[in-house]
């Protein structure tokens, strides 16, 4: 995977770009690494297909990640194509004491036009915070498949993040071309294309994100 990076900030802002190559790692399966202790980048690298369940536990984001605001723009044009904004955690926390789904918030749904498979450079801008422990190496890598084809991996770098600290940091994709046949297909076929976002802290899978993908326009 050839990729460029530049540090994430931990009051300030980064940037990374990623191609969609794949990278040459050992060929894993989700089931080899759930009997893993310590899950690290080059295990998920050898995923060949997108994974079925979560690869660890909320309790494993001992620095208290939190991920309060997503922003997609196309580079080009500058256009948003999406933005969510979380409430605070604690607001969360107040308002959700009942009945609390232990993987909230680990799942996005995303409803894009076709228009999107076309896009050649998107930035993707996201702001969080941490808890009261520093974060060194703190690294993502983020894979889409549609069915059970790679489609692009991604991998970015964060840098280092002070305690109690909320950051910003803007990511660039590079997509690559794709097939006429394959946008078809990725059309006709709502949410199945789909990735994984895996988060490491030192080399050690600490956070795992999932979404799926339409490109049909509509719900």
């Amino acid at each position: 995977m050839k990729v460029k990076k530049s540090g994430g900030a931990a009051t300030g802002a980064g940037t990374g770009t990623g191609t969609g190559s794949g990278a040459a790692a050992a060929a894993r399966t989700e089931e080899e690494l759930g009997r893993k202790a310590l899950i690290g980048p080059d295990d998920v690298l050898g995923l060949q297909r997108v994974t079925s369940d979560y690869l660890c536990t909320p309790e494993e984001n001992v620095y208290k990640i939190d991920f309060t605001r997503f922003k997609i723009r196309d580079m080009e044009s500058g256009t948003v194509l999406f933005e969510i904004t979380k409430p605070a955690a604690s607001e969360r926390e107040h308002n959700d004491k009942k009945d609390i789904d232990p993987n909230a918030g680990r799942f996005v749904r995303y409803q894009f036009t076709p228009a999107f498979l076309r896009l050649r450079q998107v930035g993707a801008t996201v702001e969080f915070t941490v808890g009261d422990k520093p974060i060194n190496n703190f690294r993502m890598i983020e894979r889409h498949y549609f069915r059970d084809q790679l489609l692009k991996s991604f991998d970015f770098e964060f840098g280092f993040c002070i305690p109690s600290s909320k950051n910003t940091c803007e990511h660039i994709y590079e997509f690559p071309q794709l097939s006429e046949d394959l946008i078809r297909e990725m059309i006709l076929h709502p949410y199945e294309t789909q990735s994984d976002s895996f988060y490491f802290v030192d080399n050690k899978l600490v956070m795992h994100n999932k979404a799926d993908y339409s490109y049909s326009g509509g719900p």
